[in-house]
């Protein structure tokens, strides 16, 4: 079997939870942390290593709680998710201090990986199948890169919006696009509107979306390089906020260069802790 990595995405603090690190908040019935879960299940699928993204200022704290408890049963690295770490400086963004979206997260990690990688979020529960699969065809791919998609309904919050790519696939499972909306909720009367655009629209609840659960050899690297060149470049030198994520890069290479992206349909049902009150509710689906 070849190796493959798995990438976690863990340098996010969720506004939306308390200012705690929502990564790191325990989940499990014995205190394991919802990363855990993920690692179990990546592990079993066939996964050989794995490289935390973090920031630099929780690497202790991350590494008492669970980094050392992973590196004990699989190969572990760290890369930080460092702001000034960009492909091209055109400004000294000196006024800025958040970082620059999932794009430049994993543009950090590109003198680590060298063999087929997947990519997930740390504060999302996606389900063994899910990584049986994003496993399956990193192990032998039959297109440029993959995107394990999830029914919309599987993916909501009963506490608040959440954000989602909507998915559009060809006929031969191939992506289209990937439209980025946000705000996404379902009414009383089982509408689903979010926003794209400034403007509201009304969703399937059977749209496939993104849940940030990728798979892609490491030449994807050299294309999100240069896609964060060109974002960078076109900012002011007072930018404060603005970002660029795996998604947008993904989209933007299947339309303007015709990169292949394979749609890897699971019916896993998503289990995330975007906002605090979620938390019980995972623990108690864990529990049953």
């Amino acid at each position: 079997m070849k190796n493959i990595t798995l990438v976690v995405l863990a340098a996010g603090m969720g506004s939306r939870f308390g200012g705690r690190i929502k990564q790191l908040e325990p989940i499990g019935p014995n205190g394991e942390l919802l990363i855990e879960y993920s690692i179990r299940d990546a592990i079993e699928a066939g996964f050989s290593k794995v490289v935390f993204i973090i920031r630099r200022d929780i690497e202790q704290i991350f590494k008492d709680t669970i980094g050392d408890r992973i590196s004990q049963i699989i190969p572990t690295e760290y890369v930080f998710q460092d702001r000034d770490m960009l492909p091209v400086r055109t400004n000294d963004f000196s006024n800025r201090t958040k970082p620059w979206g999932t794009a430049q997260a994993l543009y950090c990690c590109k003198n680590v990986l060298s063999e087929n990688f997947g990519v997930i979020n740390a504060d999302d529960f996606y389900g063994k199948k899910a990584f049986v699969s994003l496993a399956g065809f990193l192990q032998d791919p039959d297109a440029s890169a993959c995107s394990v998609g999830f029914i919309l309904k599987n993916t909501l919050s009963d506490n608040g919006t959440v954000n989602r790519g909507i998915c559009h696939i060809n006929e031969a499972g191939l992506l289209v696009n990937v439209e980025e909306t946000k705000k996404i909720e379902k009414s009383i009367n089982g509408v689903i509107r979010g926003i794209r655009n400034d403007n509201e629209v009304i969703l399937n609840e059977n749209d496939t979306v993104s849940m940030s659960m990728w798979g892609f050899k490491p030449s994807f690297v050299n294309r999100l390089s240069d896609r964060l060149s060109s974002f960078i470049t076109a900012l002011s030198p007072n930018e404060l906020t603005a970002e660029m994520t795996i998604a947008e890069v993904v989209d933007a290479e299947i339309k303007q260069n015709g990169y292949d992206v394979r749609n890897i349909f699971t019916d896993s049902r998503w289990y995330g802790i975007t906002y605090e009150a979620d938390v019980e509710f995972v623990r108690e689906v864990l529990r049953n």
